[in-house]
């Protein structure tokens, strides 16, 4: 044994101090150790893991599917060093993520070396792993990973796990989905545009004008209660419940009844406007008041809400309120949650766990936040989200819905909802007159800072936890189990449904890639769910009893649903079910057409070329030359009457040209399709060269006479034996100039430059193809000028 390996063991507690006796004793670990049983075990455990690849990474803070993974026989690669981006991590819980990890490391130190799983890991170290969870995408190089590793992270999943992209694309529902997100998201706006203000500002005073309306209504129901209440209880003291409240009182200011006439007008112009009356009214609409109208018509609006005003004669305009409220909440489903106060809630753009989230009444506070001399960038980007003022509420106390769900494919969608969540509840009683965030957010990372508020009602839990059994029990109590499985849970499975569609165009759809979401959300009065945001990375640490229990389990369904539905589709997937699968769409098959173009050669017409007989070019070529030098002797010099020798030649001429007119073809034209597969190869006869021809003009022999045998093969020999050449003609023929083989004659088809020792590359013409490296000479027409081809 290594002295390191001792010095490892004596820090583990029971077993290292049972090492150590046996070391004492003397003992000598032998083959028969149960050291080297469990390394023959883990080798052979290790090398079925690397067989069926199951090799897994984690970084971060996951005992859970560790241990998950390992029952089903995975082996880990473990990374001995602790990312950056864990330091960072900007999901709920980091910090306790950070304390844990810290001290998980520092366990690994003192692991005992004979752990098996310790053996197997190091085992593996040079493998590749094929499972990969990490608490953040950007621990690991996304884009070079292989097609069969598997990521617990997708790509650009910003446009809805920010609150920025999550606030834009809602926006484009109705292009995806037949939906209103209006109905589900809460309105918002990014404040990094003046677009974007100034389209939050219109909100903000609609909003102004239909609070009015709910103002006046609301204090003529409550004049109505206290007048029921004075009737059953006539000797109450109490003088406030002896006045009405539009009777004018010496504490509060008395707001003209024209403030309510200027907000019926608004409301009337706004529901114009959703009903597109407005697109051929070429009058001034009657809502464009003007900056100071506007100024004017919030300050006492901010009189009125604060309680320091009311408005007389207000049971004079209750009908009027009440009519307009209708159409209005008819049309605007969010009407119910604006409430009267006006408040909004500002969030950064790209923060979670709930920093810098402040609640606001007042535009000019909110537009004050936001502004900033700097262009807007990622830290300084703000969204201001109408907040929910008429909540769904537990023994006077706000809540809100954690609740997961799983996307393994993005082409088709695939989305697996879990059936369980859990309630977050606020350390403090609701109430709208104090805009304090420990009241008005839920996020454990807040709450789990603060104490319970004395005044608290003690039926709620110390950690601030409920599960959702345990909340339809509280509802079954209350008269109403049925709100959770005929409202809440299927608005929840539609809300997220319809936010996955309008991201799957902007999320890298990487095959073998999975992601956990925590989706958030706030229930009204009526039991209706409202998606406030969605969280990547969801916090897995344990900090109560309910995120102990449901956490792990969660987990431990997510490999199920990834792991084990992989190799068998009917296998357990715990507390998941199948939320939607996209409709897979089959691409019509691709067929490569055969692309070609139609038309007619415009090209200059050449002139015909007469077909060429077969004999002796280079003694012809070098006739050619005398020709031109006028030394070439005529046929009374031969001996052979010029008559009978072109007589002859005609003949023999005749009868070459007919027998190979059957054999060249004809020149194609010139087009763009395919030439068909049948056309006759090129005759290609065995080449005969003079040795005149092969010396070159600076080798030749013009004293050695031209071989008779030569000729003795060709076609023409018996007009060219019958000429009967002189000794002197021969002599003279002979030492005529010849012209260099590598000069390139013409094609007598196309004529184009014709190679040495092939045929015509431009038409491959079977007359340029008879005596390969042959030289050609146009019988008739005119050749180029300043050619040395031109007869």
């Amino acid at each position: 044994m290594e002295p390191g390996e001792k010095k490892l063991l004596s820090a583990s507690p029971d077993g290292d101090a049972r090492e150590e006796n046996k070391l004492k004793r003397g003992i000598p670990q032998d083959s028969s150790s149960p050291k080297l049983d469990r390394y023959k075990i883990a080798r052979q455990l290790t090398e079925k893991a690397i067989k069926e690849k199951k090799i897994f990474s984690i970084y971060g803070h996951y005992p859970v599917i560790r241990a998950a993974l390992r029952r089903k026989g995975w082996v880990e690669k473990k990374f001995h060093f602790l990312p950056k981006t864990l330091q960072t991590a900007e999901d709920e819980g980091a910090r306790e993520i950070k304390g844990t990890e810290i001290k998980e490391n520092q366990d690994v130190v003192v692991e005992r070396i004979d752990d098996i799983h310790e053996v197997m890991s190091r085992l593996v170290k040079n493998e590749m792993p094929y499972l990969l969870w990490t608490i953040k995408r950007d621990v690991i190089d996304y884009h070079n990973l292989n097609g069969d590793q598997m990521l617990n992270h997708y790509g650009k999943t910003a446009s809805f796990t920010t609150k920025i992209g999550l606030c834009v694309n809602m926006r484009s529902l109705p292009w995806y989905v037949q939906a209103n997100p209006d109905s589900f998201f809460p309105r918002c706006y990014g404040l990094c545009t003046e677009s974007e203000k100034q389209e939050f500002l219109d909100d903000f005073r609609r909003t102004v004008a239909s609070s009015i309306l709910k103002w006046v209504v609301s204090h003529q129901n409550l004049g109505r209660i206290r007048s029921k209440s004075r009737k059953e209880d006539p000797k109450s003291s109490d003088p406030s419940l002896r006045k009405d409240p539009e009777n004018a009182d010496n504490r509060f200011r008395g707001l003209p009844g024209q403030l309510v006439d200027v907000a019926c007008k608004v409301c009337q112009a706004y529901l114009g406007q959703l009903e597109h009356e407005d697109i051929d009214d070429s009058g001034e609409g009657a809502e464009d008041l003007s900056e100071a109208e506007w100024n004017d018509l919030i300050q006492q609006y901010y009189s009125l809400v604060h309680g320091n005003a009311v408005i007389s004669d207000s049971r004079s305009y209750f009908s009027q309120c009440q009519a307009l409220l209708s159409k209005i909440t008819s049309v605007n489903p969010q009407t119910e949650i604006d409430g009267i106060h006006n408040i909004w809630i500002i969030k950064p753009a790209a923060k979670s766990r709930g920093r810098d989230i402040v609640c606001m009444d007042r535009v000019e506070h909110i537009l004050e936040l936001v502004a900033t001399e700097h262009p807007a960038t990622k830290d300084n980007k703000w969204v201001v989200q109408k907040y929910i003022e008429t909540p769904l509420l537990i023994y006077d106390t706000k809540f809100d819905i954690r609740q997961w769900f799983l996307v393994t494919d993005w082409n088709p969608l695939t989305i697996w909802f879990y059936k369980e969540s859990y309630l977050r509840f606020s350390t403090q009683r609701f109430s709208l007159d104090n805009l304090d965030s420990a009241i008005h957010l839920c996020n454990n990372s807040i709450q789990r800072r603060l104490k319970n508020d004395k005044e608290r009602s003690p039926l709620l839990p110390g950690h601030n936890m409920w599960t959702s059994s345990r909340f339809q029990e509280y509802l079954q109590k209350r008269g109403r189990g049925a709100a959770w499985g005929s409202i809440i849970y299927p608005s929840m499975k539609r809300a997220i449904t319809n936010a996955m569609r309008v991201a799957q165009d902007h999320v890298e759809p990487r095959k073998n890639s999975f992601e956990l979401y925590g989706a958030d959300f706030i229930l009204g009065r009526d039991f209706k769910p409202w998606l406030i945001e969605i969280n990547s990375s969801p916090t897995m640490h344990p900090s109560t009893p309910v995120t102990a229990q449901l956490c792990a389990q969660v987990q431990e369904d997510t490999i199920k649903v990834v792991v084990d539905r992989r190799l068998d589709r009917n296998c357990d997937i715990g507390n998941f079910e199948l939320l939607w699968r996209q409709p897979a769409v089959e691409l019509p098959p691709f067929s490569g057409s055969d692309l070609y173009v139609e038309g007619v050669n415009t090209s200059k017409a050449r002139k015909p070329v007469p077909h060429l007989t077969t004999f002796n070019l280079d003694v012809l070529s070098e006739t050619q030359a005398l020709k031109a030098q006028g030394s070439w002797p005529g046929p009374e010099s031969v001996g052979m009457s010029s008559t009978a020798l072109q007589e002859d030649w005609k003949r023999e001429s005749a009868r070459v040209s007919s027998s190979w007119t059957a054999l060249v073809p004809k020149p194609a034209e010139r087009s763009c399709r395919a030439r068909p597969g049948n056309v006759l190869p090129a005759y290609n006869p065995p080449r005969v060269e003079s040795k005149a021809s092969r010396s070159g003009l600076a080798k030749a022999q013009p004293t050695k006479p031209l071989d008779p045998t030569l000729l003795s093969g060709h076609p023409l020999a018996p007009v060219l034996h019958a000429v009967k050449p002189s000794e002197s003609a021969l002599s003279q023929l002979s030492r005529a100039p010849v012209l260099p083989r590598d000069l390139r004659a013409p094609c007598l088809v196309c004529r184009s430059a014709l190679p040495p020792a092939g045929p015509c590359k431009r038409c491959r013409s079977f007359c340029a193809s008879v005596l390969q490296g042959a030289s050609f000479v146009p019988l008739g027409g005119s050749g180029q000028q300043g050619s040395p081809w031109s007869p």
